[in-house]
């Protein structure tokens, strides 16, 4: 499971983060992933949220990933109305070997907070 750091990062992310053994099974979901799925699907598998063409993608996309420890990025789906891009991320043990994968979800609206801003 996630130590407690990297739990905590995962967690404070606002953008909806789902994590993925190579069986497709959830292994974690932050509070972001859980209120806009509006489920917590941990411990079952990703497949059942999907349908035939995205389970054949999603498929692909780790085959790919399994393939070369090169490959670890694939660009999946833009959302114009949320101004986002969305990608698969290959998720790798210390000797390189595919453990599992998550979906990156990444806002382009600039920020419009003042820099180091306390209030």
């Amino acid at each position: 499971m996630l130590t407690p750091f990297f739990k905590a990062i995962i967690d404070a992310d606002e953008a909806p983060v789902v994590v993925c053994d190579t069986a497709h099974t959830v292994v974690y979901m932050n509070a972001a992933a859980k209120k806009r799925y509006h489920v917590d699907i941990t411990g079952k598998s990703i497949m059942n949220c999907h349908g035939e063409a995205s389970r054949e993608q999603i498929k692909k996309v780790v085959a790919w990933f399994s393939a070369d420890c090169e490959h670890n990025k694939v660009y999946t789906s833009r959302n114009d109305k949320e101004n986002k891009d969305v990608y698969m991320i290959a998720l790798r043990d210390d000797r390189g070997a595919l453990i599992g994968y998550y979906e990156k979800h990444e806002y382009r609206n600039r920020e419009t907070g003042e820099l180091y801003s306390l209030a």
